[in-house]
């Protein structure tokens, strides 16, 4: 009997495919001495668990005819029911996806360079996708469960998972993992992918060699972490570094850096350490310059004050449609701080200190690229004033489904070319000009 048909190369999964691994997995789970699972390496485990599935698979109760592929297939299903995320464990593997996203036990979704797409993964039930999710959260010390049914955790290999389940989630428990890049992209991949051009790497460069203050401004998968771990590259080597994420996810290739990460509370709801202690932490441990993941909350009153008060070249993250929005959200943050400042001492705080907003977008083909790039230069009258220095104009679709636009110019001298020669920093003049426009 064929329990698994092939479909464009691809198997498809029957109900009699997913019986039989429940029963192996059931059987497997009696006969498996548990403690070796901490205590042997994973190429190791996978193997006596292949030797162990191929025992109770050769028992009458339960030998059933499968194929060489099948079986191969099955052997790896059932080491990743043991061992990894079940049906979602090859998604971790595949280097192209950036989400996993499961809707409800039979539907799962994946992101593949900027684009969503349907995959044949399934889960058993509800409850087998809720057996996955217990055993993530549980990993890190967390439950979920009716009386706590939202759930924030994070993979040994450092991806950002968040899990709800019923009756919240009305269809059935759901997952979403954003994976965690091993290799993160650097300038030159970013200038691959035409997010930017290599000229305005070099004003990057100089920008953050400067040690002007940067926010980096955009939607939820615009790739704002990815250039902020792109401008941590411009960082000297003997500069003391501190970043402060609610998951860490910034991979910085400096020696002197301290990583510090928020602790949500325990299940008595006690224990947990926010952003803002934090950021007020790390102004007592001497840094040279502060990377906040991304300001979400009071915290950014103190990122605030500590550019304010000597830690230039601070670099941080905001959820913003645009560089005018992002200013804007920074006044309401402050105002959750629940301290009672007048808005105009709050602009004028914000305008002294942020030099630079730098906004990204994540266009209709699935791209991400630096659409807008702005110079704020202080205040008229209770407005902050910016002046555009470049920006990205779309211009159409090709063919291929691709963006086709150029980045443009405003002609603006930006006033930290002042900044660029009192550090010693090459002024890329040319690159300023209204005629200067790059393809792509």
């Amino acid at each position: 009997m064929e329990l698994v048909s092939s479909r464009k190369n691809n198997f498809t999964i029957t109900d009699e495919f997913n019986e039989l691994k429940k029963k192996v997995h059931d059987r497997l789970v009696e006969v498996l001495d548990l403690s070796l699972i901490d205590s042997l390496e994973a190429k190791i485990l996978r193997q006596e668990i292949r030797k162990l599935t191929e025992r109770i698979l050769s028992e009458d109760s339960i030998g059933i005819p499968l194929n060489s592929e099948e079986r191969e297939r099955f052997y790896r299903e059932i080491q990743d029911e043991v061992l990894g995320l079940g049906p979602i464990e090859p998604f971790m593997h595949d280097p192209s996806i950036s989400d996993i996203l499961v809707n409800t036990y039979n539907q799962v979704y994946v992101e593949r360079y900027g684009k969503l797409e349907l995959t044949e993964a399934r889960f058993k039930d509800d409850a087998h996708l809720r057996k996955i999710i217990d055993r993530i959260v549980s990993a890190v010390g967390r439950r979920i469960d009716e009386s706590s049914p939202m759930v924030d955790a994070r993979l040994a290999d450092g991806s950002r998972v968040n899990a709800i389940v019923p009756p919240v989630a009305i269809d059935g428990p759901s997952l979403s993992i954003r994976r965690f890049s091993v290799d993160p992209l650097e300038l030159e991949d970013l200038i691959h992918l035409s997010t930017l051009v290599p000229e305005i790497g070099e004003l990057l460069k100089g920008i953050v060699g400067s040690r002007l203050n940067v926010i980096v401004s955009g939607g939820t998968g615009s790739g704002k972490t990815t250039l902020l771990n792109v401008l941590s590259r411009f960082i000297p080597e003997d500069e003391r570094v501190v970043t402060i994420e609610d998951a860490a996810e910034l991979q910085l290739k400096q020696d002197h850096v301290v990583r510090l990460e928020t602790r949500p509370p325990n299940i008595e709801g006690k224990g947990e350490i926010t952003q803002r202690e934090l950021v007020r932490n790390s102004l007592r441990m001497r840094p040279d310059r502060i990377i906040v993941g991304e300001v979400r909350g009071p915290e950014v009153l103190d990122m605030l004050q500590a550019m304010n008060t000597g830690h230039d070249g601070s670099l941080t993250t905001i959820h913003a449609n645009a560089p005018r929005d992002a200013l804007i959200r920074l006044e309401t943050l402050v105002a959750m701080t629940g301290l009672n400042i007048p808005n105009d001492a709050v602009r004028r705080y914000i305008s002294s200190a942020i030099n630079i907003i730098i906004h990204v977008e994540r266009l209709v083909d699935g791209s991400r690229k630096i659409v807008n790039f702005q110079e704020l230069t202080g205040m008229e009258g209770n407005i902050i004033t910016t002046q555009e220095i470049f920006t990205f104009d779309q211009r159409g679709i090709d063919k291929r489904g691709r963006v086709k636009g150029q980045f443009k110019m405003s002609g603006i001298l930006p006033r930290f070319t002042e900044r660029f020669k009192a550090m010693g920093i090459p002024v890329p003049y040319d690159i300023f000009n209204t005629h200067k426009v790059f393809e792509v």
